[in-house]
């Protein structure tokens, strides 16, 4: 049996990328010394989140942000740990940048970049609809760890099924869900917070539908509409940090096969389009769907 120990990190994410910095490598520090394997980082963790924590990306120091960035993969190969960090991925001046987590070895060197393929909204100057800011990735990003397939996704990613059973397809035992549910909001009423009960009930069902483990975190920039948390592969939630509380969650995700799995026996069968168990009749009563 193999054991990924993997460090969920939350921090208040700000418009100070020196400040973001500073959380990133004393987090990365506490992670290693608790053994992690692997540091995970919320979304836009180092660069800050346009439209919420920053106006836009043209307001972001790029020579800063690399800078930072380099440090934090120094921070990796230090510590011997891969990390996964959420920033802003520069294209050029002309073109909206991507939305990213780095996946850093602990060689301190970028091995692979996801890109969030699904940004919130239509377009448009509305502060909380991505696509005003970010130009949407389009690729599913694994890596392996200790033998452990590994995949990861930005928040609104989650909204979508299909995006997860593509990681299943590929293999992925522990799913990274980076997430930036803090300081804005799409409604106008600050009381109204549907995002504690559905983000910690979508990600168990993603976990469960799928049987992987997820690692799901969040700025705790106030107010932070949930704390980060782990999940199982059964979809219970394993642990979380405080509401508004910097920290790092120590999760040991074994990977076995005795975790419940409800739709084990027929997944692979549904995934391939066979929507149904067993065996089917051919009968007339069947075929006469008015009959009693």
């Amino acid at each position: 049996m193999t054991t990924l120990r993997v460090a969920t990190c939350q921090f208040s994410v700000e418009p100070d990328i020196e400040h973001n910095r500073r959380a990133v490598l004393s987090q990365i520090e506490e992670a290693a010394e608790a053994g992690a394997h692997v540091v995970h980082f919320s979304e836009c963790a180092l660069s800050g989140y346009a439209g919420i924590d920053i106006p836009d990306a043209a307001s972001i120091d790029w020579n800063t942000l690399k800078a930072a960035t380099q440090d934090a993969m120094d921070a990796a190969r230090k510590h011997k740990v891969w990390v996964l960090l959420g920033s802003t991925h520069y294209l050029d001046e002309r073109t909206k940048p991507h939305n990213s987590v780095y996946v850093i070895d602990p060689k301190g060197k970028i091995v692979d970049r996801y890109d969030k393929r699904f940004c919130t909204g239509v377009g448009g100057k509305n502060p909380t609809l991505d696509l005003t800011y970010y130009t949407p990735g389009n690729r599913s990003v694994t890596f392996t760890i200790k033998g452990v397939k590994c995949g990861v996704a930005i928040c609104y990613d989650y909204r979508f099924p299909e995006l997860y059973r593509d990681f299943k397809r590929l293999g992925v035992q522990v799913l990274f869900q980076s997430f930036h549910n803090a300081r804005g909001s799409v409604v106008a009423d600050p009381r109204y917070n549907i995002w504690k009960v559905i983000v910690p009930a979508t990600m168990q069902t993603r976990a469960a539908e799928n049987h992987f483990w997820v690692s799901a975190n969040n700025s705790t920039a106030r107010p932070s509409r949930w704390p980060s948390f782990t999940v199982q592969p059964d979809g219970q939630i394993v642990s979380k940090l405080k509401l508004h509380r910097p920290g790092v969650l120590i999760t040991d995700m074994a990977i076995r096969n005795d975790f419940f799995d409800a739709p084990g026996p027929w997944r692979e069968n549904a995934m391939c389009g066979t929507l149904h168990s067993g065996n089917l009749v051919d009968h007339p009563r069947t075929r006469d769907v008015t009959c009693l």
